[in-house]
């Protein structure tokens, strides 16, 4: 059976299951709706918009949701797993044109190349959290140059919805990566770099700057 996650202006659409509100199945929606994509919840639950003409002001708000006796978990794990991560990168190109990457040691990039960087920290704006990242993952400071790109996608294995920024940045010294989260750093040619890193949305970006830099 399929549950539906159906939000539109900040507005969820939840049917009454023994006094708890939740989210309906298929049989329970009463007005058409597009299906976007599974959320990553447990039971399964698929995000949807509906097809109104107005706005519906009776479905409870998003943000108030979570505090509600009256809602079942399931209501809470899909507001949270609709919630945008946010993540920064850094882009630090030395003369030349090679690319710095780093090799996680934990979490999701864990023995794989990525850019430096990471998620947002509440209240940070992006480049108070990216330069917070290289310091934390490479010891050392960065200058922030210009904005790159912003580019978004939904993950194929995560399920969440990522929004990713890129920056240029300047190194102020050597790299000297902190074990417990990088395990090397290394700057590699812009063409080897775009096959070494894991992620879709690098590759691309690093793909942009080769027409940049089309011999590096």
């Amino acid at each position: 059976m399929t549950r539906y996650y159906i939000e539109t202006d900040g507005r969820v659409f939840l049917v009454e299951h023994a006094g708890v509100l939740d989210l309906p199945d298929e049989g329970e929606v009463p007005f058409p709706i597009d299906e976007i994509a599974p959320l990553a919840t447990d039971p399964p639950a698929v995000f949807a918009v509906p097809r109104i003409s107005r706005f519906p002001r009776e479905w409870p708000g998003k943000d108030a949701l979570v505090h509600r006796a009256d809602v079942s978990p399931l209501v809470r794990k899909a507001v949270h797993a609709t919630m945008p991560r946010v993540v920064v990168e850094g882009i630090a190109i030395r003369d030349g044109g090679d690319i710095l990457l780093v090799k996680g040691s934990r979490g999701f990039t864990a023995g794989l190349w990525s850019l430096p960087g990471g998620f947002v920290r509440f209240g940070e704006s992006p480049a108070e959290g990216l330069i917070r990242e290289v310091r934390e993952e490479l010891r050392v400071e960065a200058a922030i140059d210009e904005l790159i790109d912003v580019r978004a996608k939904l993950g194929e294995e995560s399920r969440l919805h990522w929004i990713m920024l890129f920056y240029r940045i300047t190194l102020g010294g050597t790299p000297d990566p902190d074990p417990d989260e990088i395990a090397e750093a290394r700057f590699f040619p812009l063409d080897e770099a775009r096959g070494l890193v894991c992620d879709s949305l690098m590759r691309a970006v690093i793909s942009s700057l080769q027409e940049i830099h089309p011999d590096a």
